[in-house]
């Protein structure tokens, strides 16, 4: 199974606690984890692969450079690494056909074969949204997009990279970025909705990427409580800046976090003696 990942050091615990929780979760597969970045060193992707502690996972160093950046623009708002899931085609090596990008802030509780083997149904990216109906309306307005309904999280996202190689120009990326520069909001995701919105394909939210807030709000997650996402749900997501590894975590969800850091930690103190 392929995955990619990008970050910087600082999100380096919660990368292994994820990649930690995705072999767990799956006993079935071997994982190779592209990590898309310009700053990890080969001691912090080894001290990875040693938190995680499994021979099914292995970790590939993807510097990205500036090879695919020289027109793009690039602020503080709009740094390099924004680009790096909706390149990823470009980036990626060629022999790859699709790909399943996950966020470090996550954990995996159950196998995630389904969503990996899914039918793109020639779309090029599958993924879940959070939005409401009368966001995804504002949403069609604001970023003068096809349809109303595919604004998406892209935490979690399959991407199909042999169509993207086929039909994505790189040109018409930054193009939208300089005319909707204004606008912006979550510019990754601004941008796959605003370019590509009849290209996406939905799934669960509930099953495949449940927010804090998907839990609390009745309306999208039909008032289903912790006992469901522990019998059903495949990706715990710690969107937005309330985290369960920060001292000010306010929430339900902590404890799945907390379950695989504490799983993984005492591998390791167990791998050490």
């Amino acid at each position: 199974m392929n995955i990619l990942v990008t970050l910087d050091r600082n999100y380096l615990k919660p990368l292994k606690v994820m990649l930690f929780s995705l072999v767990t979760s799956d006993p079935d597969h071997d994982f190779d984890v592209y990590v898309m970045n310009d700053t990890l060193t080969a001691k912090d992707l080894a001290g990875v692969t040693r938190a995680v502690g499994s021979r099914r996972l292995r970790l590939i160093d993807v510097k990205v450079g500036d090879k695919f950046f020289a027109e793009a623009p690039l602020t503080s708002y709009y740094p390099k690494e924004m680009y790096y899931r909706i390149l990823a085609a470009q980036i990626l090596p060629k022999e790859l056909d699709r790909i399943l990008y996950l966020d470090p802030d996550l954990v995996v509780m159950r196998p995630l074969t389904p969503l990996y083997d899914m039918d793109f149904e020639h779309k090029y990216f599958i993924a879940a949204s959070h939005v409401r109906t009368f966001m995804a309306a504002l949403n069609k307005i604001r970023l003068r997009a096809d349809e109303m309904e595919n604004y998406i999280n892209s935490g979690v996202m399959m991407i199909n990279l042999d169509e993207l190689r086929l039909h994505q120009d790189v040109t018409k990326v930054y193009e939208y970025i300089r005319a909707n520069k204004a606008v912006l909001i979550l510019p990754d995701q601004d941008v796959i909705y605003g370019l590509y919105s009849t290209k996406i394909k939905l799934v669960d939210p509930d099953v495949y990427n449940m927010t804090e807030r998907l839990l609390a709000a009745g309306e999208l997650s039909r008032e289903k409580d912790i006992r469901w996402v522990v019998g059903n749900t495949a990706v715990v997501h710690y969107i937005g800046r309330n985290k369960p590894w920060k001292k000010n975590y306010v929430g339900k969800k902590a404890v799945f976090y907390y379950i695989y850091e504490d799983r993984m930690e005492r591998q390791h103190r167990k791998g050490r003696k």
